[in-house]
């Protein structure tokens, strides 16, 4: 079960729940992918910029779980951060990165994170599924 948060127009947190299931990704994110062009992981690579426009990543882990929730689509309405056209690595394009607060459940296990939504109309060589 996924639980995120979106802020609505009245800053009243409204909550919607998705169940989902968990699936490999690529591992660019974290690093681990043995095909990753980033070592260290994206997000670890992106950290210090985020930190500098205002969200602080050091308290999350350095990487993504990928949750399949088809039939649903996933889209970003109201997210808490967005910073437009970050230019986080020298040999690429700048891209807009989203983030809100969510809750990951599985069994008796609740984990909070955010959701980190790289926009991808700033990214076009990557598709993202958006059942994911």
């Amino acid at each position: 079960m996924v639980r995120y948060r979106q802020l609505l127009a009245s800053e009243d947190p409204a909550w919607t729940y998705v169940s989902g299931k968990l699936r490999s990704g690529y591992g660019v994110a974290s690093g681990r992918g043995v095909d990753s062009p980033y070592p260290e992981g994206t997000i670890a690579l992106q950290t210090p910029y985020f930190k500098e426009l205002g969200l602080d990543l050091t308290p999350y882990y350095p990487g993504t779980l990928n949750i399949l929730i088809a039939p649903a689509q996933f889209q970003m309405i109201q997210p808490q951060w967005t910073f437009p056209l970050v230019h986080w690595y020298p040999a690429s394009c700048p891209e807009t990165f989203s983030f809100s607060p969510c809750q990951v459940k599985s069994g008796d296990h609740l984990a909070s994170g955010l959701i980190y939504y790289p926009h991808p109309e700033t990214k076009p060589e990557h598709f993202q599924d958006p059942n994911y």
